[in-house]
């Protein structure tokens, strides 16, 4: 074959005319698609990559070419083209990763590089370290540890993720009207060990993602299967204990099951004890049917129950009233539980069009007492307040997607449907007193809202540049039958938005890629405030824009820095004591993100991310437009050790910006940088670790707000900082066994 190319050359004729298109698909050793893989020509250097299955199609090869097959965490693959007449099938196996492995492409988000490397070199194995793998996002605990996290991102305090929107296996994680706050989005039903890949994208550009996905969306998925089984026990100071077991069921080249679960228990370094118990429960079955269908089921169980300290005042910690880990009211606390079903159908139409399928239901319960204000309403029994909800979710949603090439122009088409119903029964809002006693009931009600979304767009890429259009329209029913009324009333509300969103690439090479992302987001108001208020403010608009780049500098370094913009029409601020929320009006943010990967040697890794962010309301005089709690400045930074003698270990370092803490900046929320360190040994099939958090044991606060509260013995209100002071030295030791 080798002698007829030479002959077609000296004879004059191309031989890239009779150049043919390949096609195959990717797979790992276990059978799974391997997505994002980098097909590379090394006779034209034509390139291509697998999409959502691991298919892929390569034009202008030739029999004899070499296609060169790399991802990062596996090893690459050289491959001679022999034959058209059978479609490829590459078998790719698992490696350490290297930066040297990551191309960066239009066809693949480069962004997502980042979340990619991090986990491989650093697995996410706690709660806290789930959210904090995206870039640039810093999180908080105030409630004993079973609340759900307050987020930062890009000059946000989302709360608990009113402008954040959140998925699992596209799951929806954020609640709406929930007895909380709007968005609320409660991550602890996911065991960390069994998160493979993160997702993530800043700002609202993103054709799939509707609600609340304003300052970015991040979509968590779980491994499809488990190279091996293990058993994991950890045990640490504040008497915190937590075992961890997952099971591989069945793992070969057309099924694989497994099961994890996962119980932790801690009281906290509070004065009162935490008393923290929680139990996760998860299954997860996939089928390769046939070459063209998959099925998938994926069932999980969360419960946990904790009491809590809450915030507690500054003047009471100075005074000596209390220590820093000390309670006003130590009452404080809550149980939550959740249980959901995810089914997936996918279903290869032909080698360039397929269709994803997903149906969900999920029961949700919650009960939350916090006490916000001490004795401000009620100077006798004190304003402790109850919020209560039952709730069922169910849902689906559906995509299908298209590839095609024509020689100029390649090219993906998607179009997509989703449908989430959102049945709250009896969200409630009480006054209480210790848990005990209802004195009186502020909200009761039962929530009914439906939310039906529908896309439209394609990716087009020509030589160099990347488009991709898209147009997404959202459409809310919205019901609530209030029980506290003499009368029953339905009321109800409807509302659509439309937003549309344009991205460009330009890859300029394999190591350089310029992008400018441009779209229209919004989040929704809660049920209960869109009826009263009668469809004001229901689904305000978020504008954005984003100009950066992504640059492997070297073959052991990348970086990636962008110019962002952001415009919303309205912000929302939750009052859960009143159970209202507050418009703020329109607010602009900008400002720069950075992102630096750098791999000295294969076993050492160095991450940086730093984020600066202006942000102010927009229609407020200069002075008194500063946006509480909105971080300005934030860094995290991180140095990873793996060698191949077994030693393992990382330290990393996270740092906030003091911020302000009311419109006119005359309080302050105080910054901190925080160290923590990891390190351990695998030995065979064991792995013996330590982890140390706040290593140099500072005095920071997790989470701060301005609040007016009275205490009992105080003849008025106080306007000041309040704080959860955050963890002190804290270590723990594990030891797990792999089988």
């Amino acid at each position: 074959m080798r002698f007829l190319l030479l002959v077609l050359i000296f004879t004059g004729i191309n031989p890239a005319l009779y150049s043919q298109m390949i096609k195959g698909k990717v797979i790992e050793d276990y059978g799974s698609p391997i997505i994002g893989v980098h097909i590379l020509n090394r006779s034209n250097n034509q390139h291509t990559h697998t999409n959502d299955e691991g298919f892929f199609q390569l034009s202008g090869t030739n029999v004899g070419d070499t296609l060169q097959f790399s991802h990062i965490g596996f090893e690459s693959e050289n491959h001679v083209v022999e034959s058209f007449k059978n479609q490829l099938e590459i078998r790719m196996s698992s490696e350490s990763i290297s930066l040297n492995e990551v191309v960066i492409s239009n066809k693949v988000n480069a962004l997502h590089l980042i979340s990619d490397i991090d986990i491989e070199i650093n697995p996410v194995n706690s709660s806290q370290d789930i959210l904090r793998k995206v870039p640039g996002l810093i999180i908080g605990q105030h409630a004993g540890g079973g609340k759900a996290e307050q987020i930062f991102l890009r000059g946000f305090d989302i709360d608990h993720g009113t402008d954040i929107n959140i998925t699992v296996d596209g799951l929806p994680v954020n609640m709406v009207s929930h007895a909380h706050g709007q968005g609320y989005a409660d991550l602890h039903f996911v065991i960390p060990e069994t998160i493979e890949k993160i997702d993530f994208g800043k700002g609202p550009y993103y054709e799939d993602r509707g609600n609340f996905a304003t300052a970015g969306f991040v979509d968590f998925q779980t491994k499809n299967d488990l190279d091996l089984s293990s058993i994991k026990m950890e045990a640490g100071q504040f008497n915190t204990q937590r075992l961890l077991g997952m099971f591989n069921l069945i793992n070969d080249d057309h099924q694989n099951a497994y099961f994890a679960s996962e119980y932790i228990a801690t009281d906290g370094p509070f004065d009162s004890s935490q008393n923290f118990n929680r139990i996760n429960l998860f299954g997860k079955y996939s089928n390769q049917i046939s070459d063209s269908d998959r099925l998938g089921i994926t069932a999980s169980h969360f419960s946990s129950s904790w009491d809590a300290s809450g915030q507690i005042p500054s003047r009471a910690i100075e005074s000596g009233l209390i220590g820093r880990f000390g309670a006003i009211d130590d009452t404080e606390g809550g149980n939550t539980g959740r249980t959901n079903i995810l089914l997936n159908y996918d279903k290869i139409i032909d080698k360039t069009s397929s269709i994803r399928n997903s149906v969900y239901y999920t029961q949700y319960d919650f009960e939350l007492y916090s006490n916000f204000t001490f004795f401000l309403e009620d100077p006798v029994n004190g304003d402790q307040i109850k919020q209560v909800e039952n709730r069922k979710i169910f849902g689906f949603n559906s995509e299908y997607s298209k590839s095609f090439t024509n020689g100029l122009i390649d090219g993906v088409l998607h179009a997509g449907i989703s449908l989430r119903n959102d049945v709250s029964s009896n969200n409630e809002l009480s006054h209480t007193l210790n848990r005990k006693e209802t004195l009186n009931q502020i909200q009761l009600g039962d929530i009914n809202e439906t939310n039906v979304g529908a896309y439209v767009g394609g990716k087009f890429d020509i030589d160099k540049w990347s488009f991709n259009p898209v147009l997404r329209i959202d459409h809310f029913n919205f019901m609530y039958h209030d029980k506290l009324q003499t009368s029953y009333t339905t009321q109800a509300n409807t509302k659509a938005i439309v937003s549309p969103k344009f991205n460009i690439l330009y890859n300029q090479s394999n190591n350089l890629q310029f992008y400018l992302k441009s779209g229209k987001g919004f989040h929704s108001n809660d049920t209960r405030v869109v009826v009263a208020q009668d469809g004001v403010n229901i689904l305000p608009a978020a504008y954005g824009l984003d100009l950066g780049y992504m640059w492997k500098i070297t073959p052991k370094m990348l970086l990636n820095m962008a110019y962002w913009y952001l415009f919303l029409e309205q912000e929302f601020v939750y009052v859960g004591d009143a159970g209202i929320v507050e418009p703020s009006g329109k607010t602009r943010r900008q400002g720069i993100d950075l992102s630096y990967r750098y791999q000295p040697v294969s076993s050492l890794y160095w991450n940086l991310d730093v984020n600066y962010t202006h942000a102010r309301a927009i229609d407020e005089e200069e002075g008194q437009n500063y946006i509480p709690l909105a971080p300005d400045l934030t860094l995290v930074t991180g140095i990873n050790f793996n060698h191949k003698s077994g030693f393992y270990g990382s330290a990393n370092l996270r740092y906030l910006k003091d911020r302000p803490a009311m419109e006119d900046n005359s309080i302050t929320a105080f910054g901190y940088t925080v160290v923590d360190l990891n390190t351990g040994y695998k030995w065979k099939s064991f792995d013996f670790g330590v982890q140390i958090q706040n290593l140099f044991n500072v005095e920071w606060n997790e989470t701060q707000f301005a609040t007016d509260s009275r205490l009992f013995d105080e003849p008025s209100s106080v306007s000041e900082i309040h704080i959860t002071p955050g963890t002190p030295f804290f270590m723990k030791a594990s030891i797990q066994y792999s089988f």
